[in-house]
């Protein structure tokens, strides 16, 4: 049996991106129950993939409810709907097995890893208290992508000089931006910049200089998004709910690495249950931002544990 419900956990504060502000998370929960066993997965669709929490649970309750995690690889596209059941089978797998999900997918045992905390996009004198009450963490990620950029960049490094920063602009900036504002990242030690333009127009990057890392997000979904971003970008960083769950994640993050890619692990704003096996995927990641539940003012009822080790893997109550 297939059930969906949908839930709404409450942000901490407003979170404001380049396209718009949110107050709340909402998601879809997956449960996936056989011979009296249960695994659960969560998504969140996302409308600039043309996703709504309607489209989503039809794609799901149109599955058959005895289907495998193999044949759901070809009967759903990537994305929210197939992640949720995927990371749910992952589940219920795990359970039935009595062994973690890590174990089954062929891992090292998980550790915590350091993650991102991303500070929303506000006035520069906002961005900079926000930074300043956050400067004791190691690594701050910074929503940017508007004309107006400059100041929250320097604000930001001000409130926060020890630490990591990385940039996320949304696909707002255009080829012309961009170029102006990179020796600004050099100057004011930015470690990586992801998705400056739109996907549509990131062919603008192909040949031009790079001396902060790219990160392709909207460029890349699943493996077959890796031919095109040869020549434009340094990193790819890997979401459940583009690559439609673990199984196609993890293939994805071992042919990017071949092919010679860095490894960000990314996530929507979703709670604890989206971010679990985001954790086994970025056990060794050059980039880690697994923050959601870290923005949310609830979570589930077995919360994953954030601490200065890191985030780290989840209760067998929680998932896997």
């Amino acid at each position: 049996m297939i059930e969906v419900t949908r839930d709404v956990f409450r942000l901490a504060q407003a979170f404001t991106i380049s396209r718009g502000t949110r107050t709340e998370a909402k998601v879809l929960t997956v449960t996936v129950t056989r011979d009296g066993v249960t695994g659960q997965g969560e998504c969140v669709p996302y409308a600039r993939y043309d996703e709504t929490l309607d489209s989503v649970t039809e794609q799901i309750l149109g599955l058959p409810s005895s289907i495998s995690r193999a044949q759901l690889q070809a009967a759903l596209p990537a994305g929210a709907a197939r992640n949720a059941v995927d990371c749910a089978l992952w589940d219920l797998e795990a359970k039935a097995a009595g062994k973690p999900a890590w174990e089954l997918a062929g891992l090292d045992a998980p550790k915590p890893e350091i993650t991102a905390y991303t500070l929303s996009l506000d006035t520069p004198e906002n961005m900079r208290i926000a930074a300043q009450e956050n400067a004791h963490r190691p690594m701050l990620k910074i929503k940017l992508g508007t004309p107006d950029d400059m100041p929250r960049l320097e604000a930001v490094r001000a409130g926060a000089p020890d630490a990591r920063i990385i940039v996320d602009a949304n696909e707002g900036w255009s080829a012309q931006v961009y170029a102006d504002l990179c020796p600004h990242l050099l100057r004011l030690g930015v470690a990586m910049v992801e998705q400056p333009l739109p996907a549509g127009d990131d062919e603008a990057l192909r040949g031009m200089e790079r001396p902060v890392p790219l990160c392709a997000d909207e460029s890349c979904h699943d493996r077959s998004s890796l031919p095109k971003l040869k020549g434009k970008y340094d990193m790819v960083n890997i979401k459940l709910d583009k690559t439609g769950g673990l199984t196609e994640a993890l293939a994805l993050r071992a042919q990017a690495r071949a092919e010679g890619y860095q490894v960000m692990v990314g996530c929507m704003v979703g709670s604890s249950l989206a971010m679990a096996p985001a954790v086994l995927l970025a056990q060794g990641a050059e980039v880690t931002d697994l923050d959601g539940p870290l923005l949310l003012a609830e979570d589930r009822a077995t919360p994953l544990t954030f601490d200065a080790a890191g985030v780290h893997p989840a209760q067998p109550a929680l998932w896997g």
